[in-house]
């Protein structure tokens, strides 16, 4: 009969608290790897950085809107953001692009009415910028309503233009349609509807200085503004524009629209954040017709303003971005705007943490103890050896035999 050969004892750690350490730390490293990724993915998926160039559809060459769209761009170079500046032909043009995915435009400076039974639902607006005020000249004295105008020759602004499009829609109202007694020309008129940069302090100073040419008081202003909500009623004071010669004599009171910073609804926030403030340094200023701290304003005619435009407009910069360079602050905003779905996440990885540890033990027992061939000889010294293994707190395992 052989000789029954003696059962190999189990084979442990030769350093027991090293394997102690490492049965509670893995969970712990296992957890933070699954929390780490899946913000990265919620980060750059979900709520991507901001991009490095953006495209600004401005106006034609030489006008304020491109001098304002430059300083812009100056201002935003200085946060690593490059601003693209197309020239146009006017709002209208600007307005288009925006509305045409292909055109690959993120934003544009529009003036009012030119999105008349047009769906801008894709649009956003980041608030209003300047006035381009609707003045109006003519030979003689005596009009004060555009219906005066009828059998007369009015230059209207070129075609394409934002002026053109709103003086055919005041033309209108006062019952004044192409095609009629009245001529719409470029050449020798009888009268001319001027905004934005027709409509120059220098500009006018010649005109009325021009024996017979007289500006028309807009003593309907009033009634404009509710028939047309996307115009403002301003006031030229007696003598704003040369106070020597005291021009104009009287107040001169005009109808405006004004100009909106419109961009598409995927515009990043921190971009947002970037343009309204470049705006405020651009617009800030007290001018001819506004007061210092008037413009940008979070008021939107015909277009929804932002949320982000309203956040900005109510509490300024926030902390980050006051204090950080743009691309620091921009990942720790969206880091902040995370931890809410983090916390979430920790719950159940607190639960998971448990779970695996005691897997992790489970596992270095059986491998241990079940891998040998059990007999009932040595069950009080294996029950022993188990309690040792588990930590020596009194608690007994009993694994299937």
């Amino acid at each position: 009969m052989k000789a029954q050969r003696p059962r190999r004892p189990p084979q442990f750690p030769r350093d027991p608290l090293h394997a102690e350490w490492r049965d509670h730390t893995l969970p712990y490293i296992v957890a933070a790897a699954l929390i780490v990724l899946v913000v990265t993915l919620i980060v750059w998926l979900v709520d991507p950085a901001p991009p490095k160039t953006i495209t600004l559809s401005a106006g034609p060459r030489d006008s304020s809107f491109v001098v304002a769209a430059e300083q812009y761009k100056k201002i935003l170079a200085q946060n690593g953001i490059t601003l693209n500046v197309l020239e146009s032909d006017g709002s209208v043009q600007n307005l288009q692009r925006l509305l045409d995915p292909k055109q690959h435009v993120d934003l544009a400076l529009v003036q009012g009415g030119v999105a008349n039974g047009l769906d801008t639902s894709s649009l956003m607006s980041l608030g209003s910028v300047f006035y381009v005020p609707v003045v109006v000249f003519y030979r003689g004295t005596g009009v004060t309503q555009l219906s005066q105008l009828e059998g007369k020759r009015i230059a209207v602004g070129r075609e394409g233009s934002g002026t053109r499009l709103l003086a055919l829609q005041l033309l209108d109202a006062n019952g004044i349609l192409p095609g009629g007694d009245t001529t719409l020309v470029t050449g020798d008129v009888d009268a001319a509807i001027l905004s934005g940069d027709s409509a120059t302090r220098g500009l006018m100073l010649r005109l009325l200085r021009v024996p017979g040419i007289s500006v028309m008081n807009f003593d309907e202003a009033a009634a404009y503004t509710r028939l047309f909500p996307y115009l403002d009623q301003i006031d030229l004071p007696p003598s704003v524009l040369d106070l020597r010669h005291k021009i104009p004599p009287e107040t001169v009171y005009l109808i405006s629209p004004t100009v909106e910073l419109v961009a598409r609804t995927n515009l990043h926030p921190a971009i947002s954040d970037l343009l309204i403030e470049a705006a405020q340094e651009v617009h800030g200023m007290p001018g001819l017709l506004q007061h210092a701290g008037q413009f940008p304003s979070p008021v939107a005619h015909e277009y929804q303003i932002s949320e982000d435009a309203q956040r900005y407009y109510r509490t300024g910069k926030s902390f980050l971005y006051r204090t950080l360079p743009f691309w620091l602050a921009s990942i720790g905003d969206r880091t902040l705007v995370l931890l809410l779905p983090v916390a979430v996440l920790l719950f159940p990885a607190m639960r998971l943490i448990p779970a695996l540890y005691r897997w992790r033990v489970r596992s270095r027992i059986y491998r241990y103890f079940c891998a040998q061939p059990a007999r009932r000889g040595g069950a009080l010294s294996g029950h022993r050896e188990l309690q040792m293994a588990s930590g020596g707190r009194g608690r007994r395992l009993r694994l299937p035999a």
